[in-house]
């Protein structure tokens, strides 16, 4: 139970996956998430910037649960590829079945040239 159970991808095996049709789940904050993202993400915060620092996000899992389901397909991604593992680690905990890990996150995936988009989600029509 714990870090051993996580597959962990690069990002040239996650952009290959998300061709085939898996989803990206990006668990930065918004704000990060706003910054820059993987095109037709979802975004669900795994932890919360607050005055006394991060906290995790307590509905996680059911927000999650909200969009996805256990027997989907799901990349994690977060911004270096450390909050992806841990988020990773509770959805298979919640029994998710097909659960990535991207190694590297958000900067990985840019640093390798992949496209990115700004735009918020509710205004792609």
């Amino acid at each position: 139970s714990g870090a051993e159970e996580v597959i962990t991808v690069d990002v040239q095996t996650a952009k290959d996956l998300l061709n085939l049709g898996h989803r990206y789940l990006d668990v930065r904050t918004e704000e990060e998430f706003k910054n820059g993202h993987v095109e037709n993400a979802l975004n669900i915060a795994y932890m919360f910037n607050t005055p006394k620092g991060r906290v995790k996000n307590p509905k996680f899992i059911d927000q999650v649960l909200a969009l996805c389901a256990k027997e989907d397909h799901i990349l994690v991604g977060c911004q270096s590829g450390v909050r992806s593992v841990y988020a990773t680690i509770d959805l298979i905990h919640s029994e998710f079945k097909h659960v990535y890990n991207m190694g590297g996150g958000y900067i990985a995936w840019v640093g390798t040239g992949f496209a990115v988009t700004k735009e918020h989600r509710n205004v792609e029509l």
